[in-house]
């Protein structure tokens, strides 16, 4: 039986939830039924690529400066899916949405399109082009079932929308005692409680509420250190707040990285301070890696994390109160214990990738066989 084409699309390849997601689901999938191929457009985002490559698929850019370029490289597309018989095309994020609805109406190629974000934080422009498009597509998966409402109460789509919670591999996201490299790296003390957070330095996930966050544990708890993975456009505007609240001696930045299961290894709790989520895939691996998790309830994060069950959690608005919860850690070690293995259970419960993987493949399964049959083909 020849194997089924699959075609992911996605703007760039640098180290977003999204885009983290691919070399981890290629590692799963049955390479054996079905054969990867990936587009992305920004070639200066390509932390991804060679894991993706290393994994088993195929990878091309399509070079890219702006989101109208995207969509000017329909063309590219559309040769690339004829010349490598692509069976079926699975977008993610908007503009990659967009430009695949263009491809399916002028190819008839089935297309999934995963939505990440919630349809109310976009873009004025991209809310629109979103509500225009989206029926042209066979079928939209929403990463928690708060991005599903989202996509049904803006959209009102007729094509069929499901819910794919986001998975992790809990099987390599595993904390190994002993590994103190990153402590090391940066002088952390053993006995220091380390908060953490990996993310890419945008408004939504309030970095700079995060610093000051910290500002008032430290000033209450000297043995306390920060480390904030990850970069972005805010980058300046945080680290002068950095300098701004003095904690350029606490809170370090060690920038992009690829490999970020060593910063989990150094890490004791993972604080988020977000306006809104999907559903964080490093929120799933911090939890696989035994970090306890003190949060706001942004989006995805509270069908994840149930409150003083699996972790704490606060309301958006009062994101200041993190800084309360993270004090009851620091005050009972046995609650944050607690928390760490209760994080890591949960995940091991309900988040497994292998699970998202085999989601996954019924609905490719299910897409290709539904585009045979329209096209008069039976097995």
């Amino acid at each position: 039986m020849a194997k089924i084409k699959i075609l992911h699309i996605i703007k760039s390849l640098g180290r977003g939830g999204a885009e983290m997601l691919l070399p981890e689901t290629l590692k799963l999938h049955d390479k054996s039924k079905f054969e990867f191929h990936y587009i992305y457009f920004l070639p200066w985002k390509d932390q991804m690529r060679d894991a993706i490559i290393e994994a088993g698929g195929n990878v091309v850019c399509f070079e890219a400066k702006n989101n109208v370029q995207l969509l000017l490289q329909a063309a590219k597309v559309i040769r690339y899916c004829k010349d490598h018989h692509i069976d079926l095309m699975h977008c993610h994020l908007p503009w990659a949405g967009f430009l695949g609805r263009w491809v399916h109406a002028r190819t008839n190629i089935p297309m999934l399109y995963t939505e990440h974000n919630m349809q109310e934080r976009y873009h004025k422009i991209t809310k629109i082009l979103n509500k225009y498009s989206f029926n042209q597509q066979s079928l939209a998966l929403g990463v928690s079932e708060d991005v599903s409402n989202s996509i049904k109460n803006n959209i009102d789509p007729t094509i069929p929308v499901k819910t794919l919670l986001n998975g992790v591999n809990t099987s390599s996201f595993v904390r190994k005692p002993g590994e103190d490299a990153v402590r090391i790296e940066f002088e952390i003390p053993k006995d220091a409680l380390v908060f953490g957070n990996v993310a890419v330095f945008r408004f939504q996930k309030r970095l700079v509420e995060w610093l000051r966050v910290f500002a008032e544990i430290e000033s209450k708890n000297s043995n306390v250190y920060g480390i904030i993975v990850g970069a972005g456009p805010l980058e300046h505007e945080i680290k002068e707040e950095l300098k701004q609240l003095g904690l350029e001696e606490k809170v370090f930045f060690p920038g992009l990285q690829t490999e970020v299961k060593p910063y989990f290894e150094a890490m004791d709790v993972f604080m988020m301070s977000s306006s809104f989520e999907g559903l964080p895939i490093a929120l799933l691996e911090a939890m696989s890696m035994e970090c306890a998790v003190v949060s706001t309830n942004a989006g995805g994060i509270k069908e994840v994390v149930g409150n003083n069950e699996d972790g704490l959690l606060c309301d958006v608005e009062r994101w200041e109160e993190l800084a309360t919860l993270s004090q009851i850690l620091i005050d009972n070690p046995q609650k944050l214990n607690k928390f760490k293995q209760a994080a890591r259970k949960r995940v091991v419960e309900a988040f497994s990738l292998q699970r998202m993987v085999e989601e996954l493949e019924s609905y490719y399964y299910e897409e290709v066989g539904t585009k045979l049959q329209g096209d008069g083909v039976t097995s």
